[in-house]
């Protein structure tokens, strides 16, 4: 099993919740640092046995393995190239070597 090239910096978001003086705020704030990862778009037949429909982009990105990047989960986003890519799913590759994050990113608005 390999990652391919790690040649995109690819940074993190958490979903936080805050207060600003006057209630609660959801909102997104930055999570640890950048780090690099390969991207590999999931094929447009894959999406469609899926049975997705939304015009969407579906991203697979590949990290090492690391104290950080395991601590990652659902409630996490990826950034990168000016997207945003909701994470829903996280596996990991090999003896826990690298780790696969399974996202997508909305294109439709």
């Amino acid at each position: 099993m390999t990652a391919g090239k790690l040649d995109r910096r690819i940074s993190f978001e958490r979903f936080t919740v805050t207060d600003d003086g006057y209630q609660s705020v959801e909102t997104w704030a930055a999570h640890g640092g950048a780090v690099y990862a390969s991207k590999t778009d999931v094929s447009d037949g894959e999406r469609m046995r899926a049975g997705e429909v939304s015009a969407s982009l579906t991203s697979r990105f590949v990290v090492r393995s690391s104290e950080f990047t395991r601590g990652l989960t659902p409630k996490n986003r990826i950034k990168y190239n000016g997207e945003t890519f909701e994470i829903f799913g996280i596996k990991e590759m090999g003896r826990n070597d690298y780790l696969e994050l399974t996202a997508g990113a909305r294109v439709d608005d």
